[in-house]
């Protein structure tokens, strides 16, 4: 009985972590009870997809593991003057870095770090700056096709070129990052100053390798990038990058999300198998017209974007306004982008957290410019 009450108990740790992949499981398990199991299954899944972000998260996780990003955020916040200054440049750096290394990337790197700053500091702004890093990964990430997850499936799944790709998402972002700033210049001015010792260690790298290592992560990145432009074969890019993985540092392995990966895999399942149901299709399909936009952003409150990004598209060609939908929907509630439970769930550790108080200030943002950015491009896309 002891044993089957840990046992239970460890599943339901584990479902409660990987919620989402517990509901695409479902949802994969549910569809193949409608479509037998054949060999067209693994026609649903897009390998490229799944290949580049396997890739990707290879060479973050390298990166991470030099210090890289701690070292370049580090290097800009010994600018910081006041403590208004410093949540500035903080959310700043994130809209920035999360366009190259994902929206989670940028959070995991900067939230921690903040958290420890304002520890240090002891200021009253911490909650106030993670919300605002959070809504700043969020929407710098929709700027590039690697910058998020829904962006690289939907770039692919559509077979998108960089410069429609950009001409849908530009517009978007520059009036983000316009209500962003507006809202951090508006705010409370802090006079206090704040001082920090330019002193790092990269990683646990030794020095003398860091150039070396430096070069090597950023030849993987760049051939990671070139593949997402379609000059170079996914299974080269894959290769390359896990044959260098395995020579160089084969722990990096572990750091892989898998738990994305599986949950991409189920979905590519639940609405292939949908799309093969011409009943459920149709169905769809007319609903959809018209409303993309708007369904895009509210399944996103639900089930997440990325998921959303998933099962709308095998139902619509409209890439534009699912595109723009499920990034802008990746605000609102906390579901709706993974990428702010990363935030919640870092903070809520912290030493005197107030969950409550972050979860009222996060809705109050989040709805706020939500509301503000649906009905700005509204009536842009129709």
């Amino acid at each position: 009985m002891f044993r089957r009450g840990i046992s239970l108990s460890k599943i339901v740790s584990l479902i409660k972590k990987e919620a989402v992949l517990f509901i695409a499981a479902l949802f994969a398990l549910f569809s193949m009870f409608l479509v037998p199991l054949g060999v067209q299954y693994f026609s649903y899944i897009d390998y490229p997809v799944l290949g580049i972000l396997f890739c990707l998260m290879l060479v973050v996780a390298g990166l991470r593991k030099l210090g890289v990003f701690d070292f370049l955020s580090l290097k800009l916040l010994t600018r910081a003057k006041s403590v208004k200054h410093l949540y500035i440049l903080l959310i700043n750096c994130v809209f920035v870095f999360s366009m190259f290394v994902t929206n989670d990337v940028a959070l995991i790197v900067f939230v921690p770090l903040t958290i420890g700053i304002f520890d240090f500091i002891g200021h009253k702004k911490l909650i106030f700056t993670i919300v605002m890093e959070t809504l700043a990964a969020n929407l710098g990430s929709m700027l590039t096709p690697i910058g998020n997850p829904q962006n690289l499936y939907i770039y692919s799944f559509y077979n998108l070129d960089i410069p429609a790709f950009f001409g849908y998402v530009l517009p978007v972002g520059l009036v983000s990052y316009v209500v962003i700033m507006a809202i951090l210049l508006l705010s409370r001015n802090e006079n206090r100053g704040v001082k920090f010792e330019n002193k790092f260690k990269m990683g646990t790298i030794k020095l003398d390798n860091v150039k070396k290592l430096l070069l090597y992560y950023a030849g993987l990145f760049i051939l990671c990038i070139v593949t997402v432009l379609r000059v170079l074969d996914y299974r080269i890019c894959v290769l390359v990058v896990l044959a260098a993985t395995l020579i160089v540092d084969r722990e990096l392995l572990k750091k892989v999300d898998y738990g994305l990966l599986l949950t991409f895999t189920c979905f590519f399942i639940f609405v292939g198998n949908l799309g093969r149901i011409d009943a459920v299709k149709d169905t769809l399909s007319l609903f959809l017209e018209g409303r993309v936009f708007i369904v895009s952003i509210l399944s996103s409150q639900i089930i997440s974007n990325v998921p959303a990004a998933m099962m709308i598209s095998d139902f619509t060609r409209d890439v534009r306004n699912l595109l723009l939908g499920v990034n802008i929907g990746g605000l609102g509630t906390p579901v709706a982008s993974l990428a702010s439970l990363i935030s919640f769930r870092f903070y809520s550790r912290s030493k005197n957290s107030a969950s409550g108080k972050f979860l009222a200030v996060f809705s109050v943002y989040n709805i706020a410019i939500l509301l503000l950015l649906s009905v700005i491009f509204y009536f842009a896309v129709f």
